[in-house]
């Protein structure tokens, strides 16, 4: 009788191989054509929980990128600002944003859990109804909306009711709000109306599952669990397993990915990006060793203060600020660099043509190159 052969082992990928693949998925091997649309559409949503994070992180990944370009579509609807995975704020196209915000219903669930106390007595059901009727009526801010509901239940607690219609609600916030050189309070109605399209019912995750593997493959179930801020994505993984291949880290956790998915040799060079902080690659794994080094854990901030990062051959090497201090001359945009650990004379230089790349793009319109000042120095004691 025939001996069945063991398959063969899955191969064990370091992490500057996932690494590489990583910025290749996200579009930070090397700047794309790819319009600003696509791209939000191809990195399943952009951070966004300040207004100016999502331009940065175009600007590091796409050719000739033009802020305008995103305050375009945000203010043409085709782009919104929404809670959506881990409970925080995305940019997503319009199509993503009526689709992916059930998706993590249930983890809006579990967060309404939390503030049950403050709602006793509250019909959740009615509380809905209520807050869509205002926000729908015109936008509100969250004050407003939560003084429109202590009217209606005096005794409940009003960040609770606040929270409430935020996880009852596929809220997104109102332009001009995260409009490029724009400035605007936060003002809230419901997707649906602002997009003029119904929601869909909760989709089913694998094709979420997918996409997540081509912006951030190769990954565990428990990298996509964290991104996405769902539990119980075994099975989906299992699932789809005939349709995927499997690898190994250095730790022996299984990772899946797309068969056809690019995974360049980890010798690829890999330029400085200037990413801003909560950048969609910083955040999508629950191991960030593939872009975090592990000496430098927790490095991109500190407390509640995040900065931005500084990646230099594709890791995690200094954080930057704007600003802070008088410029070399009137007008002087002022950007500061601290290195996390030694950088060569040739990574300096190269960090700071990024830098002046960044900011002739970034900084006011016709701002001169010859004032731009970037300082190498300390301005965060971890220390402390």
């Amino acid at each position: 009788m025939a001996v069945k052969k063991n398959p063969a082992a899955p191969a064990v990928l370091s992490p500057r191989a996932l690494g590489r693949a990583t910025l290749e998925r996200q579009l930070l091997l090397r700047r794309t054509a790819m319009s600003a649309k696509e791209a939000v559409g191809h990195l399943v949503g952009l951070q966004a929980q300040n207004t100016k994070p999502p331009y940065y992180q175009l600007f590091a990944r796409l050719d000739g990128f033009d802020p305008a370009e995103l305050a375009g579509l945000m203010e043409s609807r085709e782009v919104v600002r929404i809670v959506t995975m881990r409970s925080t704020i995305h940019l997503h196209t319009a199509a993503d944003a009526l689709t992916l915000r059930p998706l993590v219903q249930a983890a809006r669930d579990r967060e309404l859990k939390m503030f049950r106390k403050g709602l006793a007595g509250v019909d959740l059901d009615r509380l809905g109804a209520v807050a869509g009727q205002l926000v729908e009526e015109r936008p509100r801010t969250p004050k407003e909306i939560r003084e429109a509901l202590l009217t209606e239940w005096p005794h409940a607690d009003p960040r609770a009711l606040g929270v409430a219609a935020r996880c009852l609600l596929p809220l997104v916030q109102v332009t001009p709000r995260g409009v490029w050189a724009k400035s605007g309070r936060v003002a809230l109605t419901t997707a649906e109306h602002w997009l003029g399209s119904p929601s869909g019912p909760i989709p089913a995750p694998d094709a979420t599952v997918l996409r997540y593997l081509g912006a951030f493959g190769p990954a565990s179930v428990q990298d996509m669990q964290t991104w996405a801020g769902l539990t119980r994505l075994r099975e989906v993984f299992e699932r789809l397993r005939p349709q995927l291949i499997t690898f190994r880290d250095e730790n022996g956790v299984e990772l899946f990915d797309l068969p056809n998915a690019p995974r360049p040799d980890e010798d690829t060079p890999a330029a400085p990006r200037f990413l801003p902080e909560f950048d969609n690659v910083l955040l999508g794994h629950a191991d960030r060793t593939r872009v975090i080094p592990p000496q430098y854990r927790g490095r991109n901030g500190n407390g509640n203060q995040a900065y931005g990062t500084v990646l230099v051959d594709g890791f995690l090497a200094a954080i930057w600020r704007l600003g802070g201090g008088t410029g070399a001359g009137s007008g002087a945009a002022i950007l500061t660099v601290q290195p996390l650990g030694r950088l060569s004379r040739a990574d300096r230089d190269a960090v700071t043509e990024e830098a002046v790349r960044m900011l002739r793009t970034m900084a006011t319109a016709g701002t001169d190159a010859h004032g731009y000042d970037i300082r190498f120095t300390t301005f965060v004691d971890f220390e402390r």
